[in-house]
């Protein structure tokens, strides 16, 4: 029988300068108060205050919430919310990295639901229509301004929590690729090795499909071309352009392909270590590549093609191959370290981080099935 494939994405507003077009945006989703999420290092940099001049513009007022970390906990969902009530908002925004985004998300399920965060972690558990919302990425790489991910650090149990649902795909999402411009070295790499996960991962989902495979394979193309380029300047426009493309095109790939075990595996090394999430995906995907291979060897060999690899005249194993080694060079490059040190785990805790992987929404797509004993052999190789 013929697979039906859903695909669905938000309105994407993409260009230098599109920033401007917060105000208007916010106007045209009815908005009369927008509760803005956002971080210490975004409103350093300028971009709430230019956000904000657009929104008075509009005749719009605001709400500004800044009290969110990289990795947002779960008290953190409840003080953002606590605010959002009591500020009478109407739309939630955010301006930032998957943090924000993430949080932002959050508080939309709880202002219109009952009980915590934790009671919506998995699949479709939120039933009730949520705010409008507007996001505006500042990182290039997480990708959450596109999709039906939220995910939020559970404290108590030190394990990321993963919510999936297609009501918290944004209204709009507005990419400005002149944010990209105030980001560290650091934050670029990792956060350009995040897309580059979320579109092989997407691309060698057992949920993959035409649709999707575009844009996982334009994404991959893009990153191999220019992610060096754009750690190496934060000035190169052209590279910005080329890893905001990227990171748009990634997400939508992994927002209706899903993605697998990286992303299953990384969130609990995230959520135990509190470490970001798009390096501790970089140190992963080449493991979990490797582990997949015998179920996806074809679909590495075409991955070696839009990498310009010289894969001529070789073997479909030998192309594979080719694709896994180009993958952990490039994260080599851009400066991150295959390996975490200074982190010693038991076995229990390594048979404990396995299980929550088994339980994670991304472990269902992996195209190859995997059990707790690879997870702990691979989480070996990382730590």
């Amino acid at each position: 029988m013929q697979l039906a494939y859903q695909f669905k994405i938000p309105e994407i507003i993409f260009g230098r300068g599109s920033i401007r077009q917060v105000g208007i945006c916010a106007r045209r989703m009815g908005a009369e108060k927008v509760f803005l999420v956002t971080d210490p290092g975004i409103i350093k940099a300028g971009w709430v205050d230019a956000a904000l001049l657009f929104l008075k513009s509009e005749g719009i007022k605001y709400e500004v919430w800044q009290g969110v970390t990289p990795n947002p906990r779960d008290y953190e969902v409840e003080g953002a919310t606590c605010a959002y009530k009591e500020s009478k908002c109407d739309v939630i925004m955010a301006i930032g990295g998957g943090s924000p985004i993430d949080l932002a998300k959050a508080v939309a399920v709880m202002a219109t639901h009952p009980g915590t965060i934790h009671d919506y972690e998995g699949v479709d558990k939120i039933t009730n229509p949520l705010p409008p919302m507007i996001m505006v990425p500042t990182t290039a790489g997480s990708g959450a301004d596109i999709t039906r991910f939220a995910v939020i650090l559970d404290t108590r149990k030190r394990k990321k929590m993963i919510l999936v649902s297609n009501t918290l795909i944004p209204d709009i999402s507005i990419t400005d690729p002149l944010l990209l411009t105030t980001k560290d070295p650091e934050l670029t790499a990792n956060t350009g090795m995040d897309a580059l996960a979320h579109a092989i991962e997407a691309y060698v989902s057992t949920a993959a499909s035409f649709l999707t495979d575009s844009y996982a394979l334009t994404a991959i193309r893009l990153i191999a071309t220019h992610l060096r380029k754009s750690v190496s300047s934060k000035t190169n426009l052209q590279a910005k352009d080329a890893m905001a493309k990227a990171s748009l095109l990634a997400a939508v790939a992994c927002s209706n392909a899903l993605i697998g075990a990286v992303h299953a595996i990384a969130h609990q090394v995230g959520g135990m270590f509190d470490l970001p999430h798009g390096r501790v995906n970089a140190m992963l995907l080449p493991h979990v590549m490797e582990y997949n291979l015998p179920a996806c060897m074809e679909r590495l060999g075409v991955i070696s093609h839009i990498l310009g690899l010289p894969v001529q005249n070789r073997s479909l194993r030998e192309k594979a191959r080719y694709t896994i080694e180009e993958i952990r060079n490039l994260a080599r490059e851009v400066g991150i370290d295959d390996k975490l040190s200074n982190y010693h785990l038991s076995l229990q805790d390594l048979e404990s981080m396995a299980q929550n992987a088994l339980q994670d929404a991304c472990i269902i797509t992996n195209p190859r099935d995997i059990g707790g004993e690879e997870i702990c052999e691979i989480l070996r190789h990382v730590i």
